[in-house]
């Protein structure tokens, strides 16, 4: 099993490093270091989409990030993420979104983007051999504007998975498709002053500026937070099946972690905030703090 999920791990980086050029079976085969046959088989055996499936998807969902964040020609976006023609590219589009892309262009609303997953991630999770032991923890006090937050609730979810099974994995998908102050969608425990009843403390949402008054999506709540100051946990980078350990290292972290040597004490009436955790920067939260 591990072979087979790696040989598509790797066609699936070819395809993330390749995006803009044309991809072909040929070149996924020879990543995988299988036949073109077993490759396409495998891809689909653990990815549930075709190649070509999963190309389109991922150019569409990348193009309409750039439509809804540039001011581009419909048919330079069109050429630059692969479609061999602008009619092509509309139809495509509309197909997955539901709208056409000058539409969305003029008009950027929340749409279900293609977030592909790494398969080494999910089906091999955790490596058996221990993970090197994270040497530093970069802190550092930021700080958070006055916003919005537009937020899914969950039910009695205290943590990712248990979020992901009341309200499914696809809510990121939609949040990374509105344009958000910080750049990306936002995880969050919330204080008890922000919770409705018989809603869950772990929420998954993205921070738009006070003045926003786009599309809130059907089944969101919109929340307001005032401005704060917080301390970044940064760990280091961290090989993506190895992402559990590099959450438990940081909150390890969090738990010794005294701010009054720097002047702070913890603040329990803003939430705490975790960023997707990603392998090349290491895995981020935020703790909020208020002088002593």
């Amino acid at each position: 099993m591990r072979e087979q999920v790696l040989a598509v791990q790797r066609m699936q980086d070819y395809i993330e490093n390749h995006l803009h050029e044309e991809i072909t079976l040929a070149d996924l085969a020879r990543v995988s270091q299988f036949s073109p046959w077993y490759a396409r088989r495998l891809f689909i055996q653990w990815t549930n989409l075709t190649p070509a499936e999963y190309i389109r998807r991922l150019r569409l969902s990348k193009s309409a990030l750039r439509l809804r964040d540039e001011n581009c020609r419909i048919i330079d976006v069109a050429l630059d993420m692969g479609f061999g023609s602008v009619d092509g590219y509309q139809r495509a589009f509309a197909r997955e979104f539901g709208c056409n892309p000058k539409q969305y262009a003029e008009n950027p609303v929340p749409l279900y983007l293609f977030k592909p997953y790494s398969v080494k991630s999910r089906y091999l999770g955790r490596r058996n051999e221990s993970m090197e032991k994270v040497k530093n923890v970069f802190v550092q006090v930021t700080e958070r504007p006055a916003r919005k937050v537009i937020i899914k609730r969950g039910i009695k979810a205290s943590h990712y998975f248990e979020y992901c099974e009341e309200v499914g994995c696809d809510v990121w998908s939609l949040l990374t498709s509105i344009k958000s102050i910080s750049g990306e969608p936002v995880c969050m425990w919330l204080p008890e002053r922000y919770r409705k009843p018989g809603t869950s403390e772990y929420v998954q949402g993205v921070e738009v500026p006070l003045d926003y008054d786009g599309i809130i999506p059907e089944g969101f709540d919109v929340i307001e937070l005032p401005a704060a100051k917080y301390l970044m946990f940064q760990g280091e980078p961290f090989a993506e099946e190895d992402y559990e350990q590099a959450i438990e290292e940081i909150w390890e972290a969090e738990k010794k972690y005294n701010p009054s040597v720097i002047g702070y004490v913890w603040d329990q009436d803003n939430p705490r905030i975790q960023l997707e955790p990603v392998g090349t920067r290491g895995y981020i939260e935020f703790l909020a703090v208020k002088p002593k």
